[in-house]
């Protein structure tokens, strides 16, 4: 059977996690000195590991020989945490949100472990707990019995109370970086004996949007159209995304105010298969990366990741374009996100937005116009 690769390569010790270093080196200070807190909260975004973190540290607080403070993998302790055991318990609070629930949840804490020093409870999607069941599990956190230890996940911590949150201690997960994600798509591409080029790293962990998850599976859609052989073009069919010539060409006709072109070149976009939405978010990234080549300069480089001749083109339009227009680009594109997503005419709504960056440009244009012969009326 074929497992995922975004299964197949969850981290099983602190080190394989990345991007998440101050949290890391936080729980395995604890470890090593022995100061275990009763209530963990880990918040972020999707894919950033909060759960394996969780299941890591489970293993690692009850592991009889812990390597720089993770889990060693050959104790028997570690062994028998390895599978379904009733000393890490994996809670998904989506489907069992309610007080009965928690009920029987706080029933069986008063049990000890059976084969480790603690009892770890990891609750995923807390947030999607009743009030009512929260109020059940306030108690337990507020008085755990010394053996147990609590680990909410969730996406949405803001739904959480105060009163849970003020008996947990917190950590936030950060979205992973682009060069995190690409190191971490080089190694199991390696490792899975596919060959690629850098452009098509780069695009992958670019569309997983700092989430390890997506961008593993997103990887995993890629190699199972590519073959052994990833290359730039193949993923590019693959996620649909329109290729920057074609983000550089429309953008240089928003930029000169050809409303006509603007229409026909988005045409031939969308005929080509392109979704309404996703050329709009292929169009936000790239103005992103214009403000940055535009307000960074040379220094953008290091970000702006791009072959050397679409760079070289970026930077022309960066001196030619107006700040104020690039912003409003974005600001327009992205107030019509959700319009696009669930309009029965997405088209409809692309092209207005386009019209709408036109038209407001030509504004700032003439707003900044008369500013200047303001400044060169004599007083």
């Amino acid at each position: 059977m074929y497992l995922a690769l975004y299964r197949k390569y969850r981290p099983r010790t602190f080190n394989e996690v990345i991007g998440q270093d101050h949290i890391v080196k936080t729980l395995v200070n604890q470890i090593k000195l022995d100061k275990i807190s009763h209530a963990y909260l880990f918040t972020g975004s999707r894919g950033t590991g909060k759960t394996s973190t969780a299941k890591i540290f489970a293993r690692a607080i009850n592991c009889q020989n812990p390597n720089n403070g993770s889990p060693c993998g050959e104790c028997e302790v570690c062994k028998s945490l390895e599978g379904t055991n009733i000393d890490v318990l994996e809670i998904d609070a989506a489907s069992n949100n309610g007080v009965d629930e928690i009920r029987d949840l706080r029933e069986k804490v008063k049990y000890p472990p059976v084969v480790g020093n603690y009892k770890v409870y990891i609750i995923d999607e807390v947030h999607m707990l009743s009030s009512s069941a929260f109020n059940a599990l306030l108690k337990t956190l507020e008085e755990p019995p010394k053996h147990t230890v609590f680990i909410l996940a969730t996406t949405e911590v803001h739904k959480l109370p105060a009163t849970i949150l003020s008996r947990c201690l917190r950590f936030d997960f950060k979205l992973v970086s682009l060069e995190n994600l690409s190191k971490l798509l080089e190694n199991v591409l390696k490792s899975e004996n596919v060959k690629f080029d850098e452009q098509s790293i780069n695009v992958i962990a670019r569309a997983g949007e700092g989430s390890v998850r997506d961008t593993l599976s997103i990887a995993d859609r890629c190699v199972s159209f590519a073959g052994d052989e990833l290359t730039y073009s193949k993923v590019i069919s693959v996620l649909g995304i329109a290729e920057r010539e074609i983000l550089i060409n429309i953008t240089n006709k928003l930029l000169a105010k050809q409303t006509g072109e603007v229409l026909v070149e988005l045409d031939s976009v969308l005929s080509s298969g392109k979704s309404p939405l996703v050329f709009s978010n292929d169009l936000i990234s790239y103005f992103r990366d214009l403000l940055l080549v535009y307000t960074l300069g040379d220094k953008s480089r290091e970000i702006v990741v791009v072959k050397d001749d679409i760079y070289a083109e970026m930077k022309k339009q960066g001196i030619e374009s107006n700040y104020t227009v690039i912003v409003k680009a974005i600001e327009i594109l992205s107030g019509v996100e959700q319009e696009l997503r669930y309009s029965a005419q997405p088209r409809i709504v692309l092209e207005t937005a386009l019209i709408k960056i036109i038209n407001d440009s030509s504004i700032i244009d003439r707003i900044e116009k008369i500013e200047q012969e303001l400044k060169n009326f004599p007083s």
